[in-house]
C-alpha cells in the first residue's frame, strides 16, 4: 500500500468521489491539505474573498447540476463560524456540500489555542455530521462516510474538521482499491402508490404539488410524464419551479403568500385532492393552513420520515425517494389508463387554464423612476428557455417569481428556506463555474448586492462570466413593507447623498464604480425603454470580457408587491393586467 499524509489521502478520496472543483481560502491550520493539493494535482481552487461567499459557491455548484456536490474549504477558527450560514443554508434546502476546516493541534484544543474553535459541535444541529478527526488513520473512513451521509436519504451538508497535526500524519492508503459506499435511499412500495393512486382516481378536482426533491433526486422527466398519464394539474413549488416548464398546459402556476401566481392561489382554492411530491408545505407555500387545507385530501410523499406530519397531518403519508415514488406512480398509472381507470381530466384541466390565461397581473409600465415589473417584463425577452436564474430573498426575489418563466429544472436556483443575504454573488459564482456554457442570470436587490460584493472580484479573477441584474430602490423593500403593519419606516433607508458620485441622485453607494474597481463591467439604466438593450449589451460584455456584467435598474422608491396571510387572501397594490398589451410576456397573454 502506498504511505502518504492523511491530507493527501483526502485529496484522493475526493477525486475518488467524483469532485474535481473547489471553493476556498488557505490558512495556517489548514495548509498542509492545500500542499496535498498542490502536490497531488487534479482538482481546481477558486480562491473566493470570504469563506461564506466559499461556502454558497459549494451550493450554487452542487444546485447547478444533479449528481454534483460542492466542496469549501477554510482555516481554523472563524473560516468554519464563517461557514455557518452556508451549512443553514444547504441543510434547509437539502443540497449535499462538504465543508473542510483547519484545526489547531490535538493535544492544544483544550488549552485556548489561537483559532481553536470546537467547530463541530458548533456544526452539527446543521449537518448530517460534522466531526474533529482526532486520529490520522480515521480520515479516510470519515471521509467516505460524509460522502455516503451527503447522498443518502435527504440530502445535506457534512463538516469535517482536521487537526493540523493530523493532516500532517503519515498514513498507509491504498488509493485504487477505495471505492465510495452503497447510497441508501427509501423506496415507496406499489401497495402505496396503488393507495394514493385510488385517492386521486376518487377527487374530481386534483392537483399535483411538485417540490425541489424532485430536482433533488433529477426526476422531473418522471413528474411530467404522470400529469400528462392522469391529466392532473402540477403546482411547482418555489424548489420545484422547473419541474414542469411554466409554458406546458398542465402548469397551472404557483401556490403561496408571496412567490406565487394569483391562478395558481385560485385553482389552490378550487380543487379537492393535493398529492405532494417532494416538497415540504413551506409556510409560504401553504400560509394559513385552515384555508389551504380546508375542504381537500391529502397525500405526502417525501424522502425523510419526519416530515410526513411536520405540518399538518396528511390523510396517507408515503416516506420515498421522489425518483423511486415517481417510477411506481408512472408505472401504476400507465396501467390503470390502459384498463381505462383513469378518470377524464380535461374539464379540470381547461378550468385552470382559463385562470391561466386570464389572471395576470401587469408589466408593461412606462414610468420614471422604473417600477420593477418593468425590469421582468424586459428579462423575460432578453432570455430565452435555457437562462439559469440565481435569486435568494427580498422584494426582488418574490416579484421575479411572480413574473419571470422557468422551463428547465435547476434553471431557478434559490436559497428558499434560509435566504440568506448576499447569497445571490457566490452562487451565481458557482453555477456559473459548474455550467460555464449556459447563461447565468443573478437577480438582488440593493441590499442582497452589498452583502458580499467583494465576491464579484473572484468572477473577474477567474474568469467566471454571469449577468447580474441588480434593482436598485436604495431601500430594504421587503422590510420596508413588513414595517407597514407597525406604521413604521425605521432603520431600511440605504440611500443617501454620494459625495463621490451625484449622478446616483441620492441613491447612496456607486454599485457601477464599486463592480469596475472589482474587475467587472457595470451598466446603469435609468429608463425603462433602456432595459432591454442593457441587458443585450451585458450578453455581447459577457462574451467579449469573461467576467461579471452587473445591469443595475434605477428602481422608484417604493414598490409594495402582491402578498398576503393566506392563499385567499393576498393583496394586490397594483393595477392589474386588461389585455395582453398590460402583460405582453405573460405565457398566455390574449387576456381580452
Amino acid at each position: 500500500m502506498a504511505r502518504m499524509t492523511a491530507a493527501q489521502a483526502a485529496v484522493e478520496i475526493l477525486k475518488k468521489e467524483g469532485i474535481t472543483n473547489l471553493f476556498g481560502l488557505p490558512g495556517a491550520a489548514i495548509n498542509p491539505f492545500y500542499k496535498a493539493m498542490q502536490t497531488n494535482g487534479g482538482l481546481h481552487h477558486t480562491l473566493a474573498r470570504h469563506v461564506e461567499g466559499a461556502s454558497h459557491m459549494a451550493e450554487g455548484w452542487t444546485r447547478a447540476r444533479a449528481g454534483n456536490i460542492g466542496v469549501c474549504v477554510g482555516t481554523s477558527g472563524p473560516a468554519g463560524t464563517d461557514m455557518i450560514t452556508g451549512l443553514y443554508s444547504a441543510s434547509a434546502d437539502s443540497i449535499p456540500i462538504l465543508c473542510i476546516t483547519g484545526q489547531a493541534p490535538v493535544a492544544k484544543l483544550h488549552k485556548e489555542d489561537f483559532q481553536a474553535v470546537d467547530i463541530a459541535a458548533i456544526a452539527k444541529p446543521l449537518t448530517k455530521m460534522a466531526v474533529t478527526v482526532l486520529e490520522a488513520a480515521q480520515v479516510p473512513g470519515t471521509f467516505q462516510q460524509a460522502f455516503h451521509l451527503m447522498r443518502s436519504g435527504r440530502p445535506g451538508p457534512v463538516l469535517i474538521d482536521l487537526p493540523i497535526d493530523v493532516q500532517l500524519t503519515e498514513i498507509e492508503f491504498d488509493v485504487d482499491t477505495y471505492e465510495p459506499l452503497p447510497v441508501y435511499k427509501p423506496a415507496a412500495s406499489r401497495r402505496q402508490v396503488d393507495k394514493a393512486l385510488d385517492l386521486l382516481e376518487s377527487a374530481e378536482r386534483p392537483l399535483i404539488v411538485a417540490g425541489g426533491g424532485i430536482i433533488n433526486a433529477d426526476a422531473a422527466d418522471l413528474l411530467v410524464e404522470l400529469a400528462e398519464l392522469t391529466g392532473v394539474p402540477v403546482v411547482p413549488t418555489l424548489m420545484g419551479w422547473g419541474t414542469i416548464p411554466d409554458d406546458h398546459a398542465l402548469n397551472v402556476g404557483m401556490v403561496g403568500l408571496q412567490t406565487s401566481h394569483r391562478y395558481g392561489n385560485a385553482t389552490l382554492l378550487a380543487s379537492d385532492f393535493v398529492l405532494g411530491i417532494g416538497n415540504r408545505w413551506a409556510n409560504r407555500h401553504t400560509g394559513d393552513l385552515e384555508t389551504y387545507t380546508q375542504g381537500r385530501t391529502f397525500v405526502h410523499v417525501d424522502i425523510e420520515p419526519t416530515q410526513i406530519g411536520r405540518v399538518f397531518a396528511p390523510d396517507y403519508g408515503i416516506v420515498s425517494d421522489a425518483k423511486a415514488a415517481l417510477e411506481l406512480f408512472v408505472e401504476a398509472a400507465h396501467e390503470r389508463r390502459d384498463a381505462g381507470r383513469l378518470p377524464d381530466r380535461t374539464g379540470w384541466a381547461a378550468d385552470c387554464a382559463e385562470r391561466k390565461r386570464t389572471l395576470w397581473r401587469k408589466t408593461n409600465f412606462d414610468a420614471v423612476p422604473i417600477k420593477p415589473q418593468r425590469v421582468y417584463q424586459e428579462m423575460n425577452k432578453a432570455f430565452g428557455a435555457d437562462v439559469r436564474y440565481v435569486s435568494t430573498i427580498g422584494l426582488s426575489q418574490i416579484q421575479a417569481a411572480q413574473l419571470l418563466h422557468v422551463y428547465q429544472p435547476r434553471h431557478w436556483i434559490n436559497a428558499g428556506q434560509a435566504g440568506p443575504l448576499g447569497w445571490t454573488v457566490p452562487a451565481a459564482l458557482g453555477v456559473a463555474t459548474a455550467d460555464p456554457d449556459s447563461t447565468v442570470v443573478a437577480l438582488s436587490g440593493d441590499y442582497d448586492f452589498q452583502f458580499m460584493i467583494e465576491e464579484l472580484a473572484v468572477g473577474a479573477q477567474f474568469n467566471i462570466p454571469y449577468i447580474h441584474v441588480l434593482v436598485n430602490n436604495a431601500y430594504l423593500g421587503l422590510i420596508r413593507q413588513a414595517q407597514r403593519g407597525f406604521d413604521m419606516d425605521y432603520c431600511v433607508q440605504l440611500s443617501f447623498d454620494n459625495v463621490n458620485a451625484p449622478e446616483v441622485n441620492g441613491y447612496g453607494v456607486d454599485h457601477v464604480k464599486v463592480a469596475e474597481g472589482l474587475g467587472c463591467k457595470a451598466i446603469r439604466v435609468t429608463e425603462p425603454d433602456d432595459i432591454l438593450p442593457a441587458l443585450e449589451q451585458a450578453k455581447k460584455l459577457m462574451v467579449e470580457h469573461r467576467v461579471p456584467v452587473i445591469v443595475e435598474v434605477i428602481l422608484e422608491r417604493v414598490t409594495n408587491v402582491s402578498m398576503g396571510t393566506s392563499v385567499g387572501n393576498v393583496t394586490e397594490f397594483e393595477e392589474l393586467a386588461l389585455s395582453e398589451l398590460d402583460a405582453p410576456t405573460a405565457l398566455y397573454a390574449n387576456l381580452d
